[in-house]
């Protein structure tokens, strides 16, 4: 034996342990009984195989929120679209004259109307979205209710 190899050691194998003996598997429902398989013991017991409850997924949670959404805005829209409003009843027309607002034509053609709900009826009326008009410019003006 030649004198470098008296010091190297060599490895000791490694032992596994033998793989632990585990039970046979059961299936068992969510209320605690079995379902299929042994009962207390007994084989061959007749069981009835019970129907597992559904569990949805996050895909599907969000299928489902997407499509009561869509069933929702389509309600919506199909109402929307059904309901007809009718349009206001106009009672006179009237030119802007050179420095006027529209809050100043409001108080003085629908003096019975607060200037706010005033300004929103001639503005429905005249298909407004702004409050802003010009001199020459002809508004419609809504017959009070």
């Amino acid at each position: 034996m030649p004198a470098g190899a008296v010091g190297v050691l060599a490895p000791e194998p490694v032992r596994m342990l033998p793989p632990a003996v585990r039970p046979p598997l059961r299936l068992v429902a969510s209320n605690g009984t079995l379902s299929l398989g042994q009962r207390g013991g007994r084989e061959g017991e007749a069981l009835v195989e019970e129907i597992p409850a559904i569990r949805l997924t996050r895909r599907g949670r969000l299928v489902v929120t997407m499509m009561a959404s869509v069933a929702a805005v389509t309600l919506a829209v199909a109402l929307a679209s059904a309901v007809d409003a009718a349009p206001p009843l106009i009672d006179h027309v009237t030119t802007v004259s050179a420095g006027l607002t529209l809050s100043e034509i409001a108080a003085t053609q629908l003096p019975s109307l607060s200037i706010q709900d005033a300004v929103a009826r001639i503005q429905l009326a005249n298909g407004l979205s702004t409050s802003q008009v010009h001199a020459g410019q002809s508004l419609l003006i809504p017959a009070l209710p």
